[in-house]
């Protein structure tokens, strides 16, 4: 992790957080030696904070093995914040919706600090069906989530998400990621094979806030079933329908229809 020299030193702060940070990589957990090796600190100082982040809800410790984990309290405070909040309770019925009329699931991410994270998912009615849970963190340059919220950014919000995703992971900005998002932008989606899962075509539409901008994105991760009569044309359909729904229910301004060639 790169510390960066700050004028005004928080320690005790810097510490709780270097503390979050290490257990959201964990989910397996970690006990206070494990965690007092990973960040060069004495076990001494990492319990004191440990039991102060248990205290107040953030970690709890499992009874077992005296492993701490991260509970959802961050989770859910990052919901609560308003524009969050209102996007997740207009989004929930309108991705119902769409799971109905195309029997697929649906998630909606949005762009934090160089990453993409899900805040709400609707399960597909029927199985089996593959699904990207809420509350997960996907890589900017991996989904296509990803993509189409920045080909819809104005160019200086989205060079500072390049830039952080860059100094989060070290790699270097795809060659050719101007052109793509050039194109994502024009036709207003991205349909592309998923970036982890063989067989699974990812189809994705902007929310658009009043300035025309991604507020966040849907995705269908289309999953061809037999006996199912859905095609991806049925999910575009859906899924445009579905983003100009939220788009004008958060006061967006929903995008020209694209004719979708299939």
């Amino acid at each position: 992790m790169k510390k960066v020299k700050r004028r005004y030193p928080t320690p005790a702060l810097e510490k709780g957080l270097d503390i979050l940070e290490l257990f959201a990589q964990e989910p397996a957990g970690l006990n206070k030696s494990d965690v007092a090796r990973r960040l060069n600190r004495t076990v001494s100082e990492i319990f004191r904070m440990l039991l102060c982040l248990e205290e107040r809800g953030y970690i709890a410790r499992s009874e077992q093995d005296e492993r701490f984990h991260l509970t959802l309290k961050i989770f859910r405070m990052a919901t609560e914040y308003p524009p969050v909040k209102r996007l997740v309770t207009e989004s929930l019925p309108i991705m119902q919706e769409v799971v109905h009329a195309i029997n697929q699931s649906c998630h909606m991410g949005v762009l934090e600090r160089g990453q993409i994270v899900i805040i709400a998912q609707a399960d597909s009615p029927i199985s089996p069906g593959f699904y990207v849970k809420t509350g997960s963190i996907v890589d900017l340059m991996h989904a296509a989530t990803g993509h189409v919220i920045l080909a819809h950014l104005p160019e200086e919000q989205r060079d500072r998400a390049i830039a952080q995703w860059q100094e989060q992971t070290g790699h270097k900005v795809p060659k050719d990621l101007n052109q793509h998002l050039t194109k994502i932008k024009a036709q207003g989606f991205e349909e592309r094979a998923s970036y982890e899962i063989r067989g699974v075509i990812n189809i994705t539409y902007p929310v658009l806030d009043e300035n025309g901008y991604a507020a966040a994105a849907f995705t269908v991760p289309y999953l061809a079933r037999m006996e199912d009569t859905t095609t991806p044309k049925a999910v575009h359909t859906a899924l445009r329908t579905a983003s100009a729904k939220l788009s004008e229910a958060i006061g967006g301004v929903p995008q020209p229809a694209v004719a979708v060639k299939k």
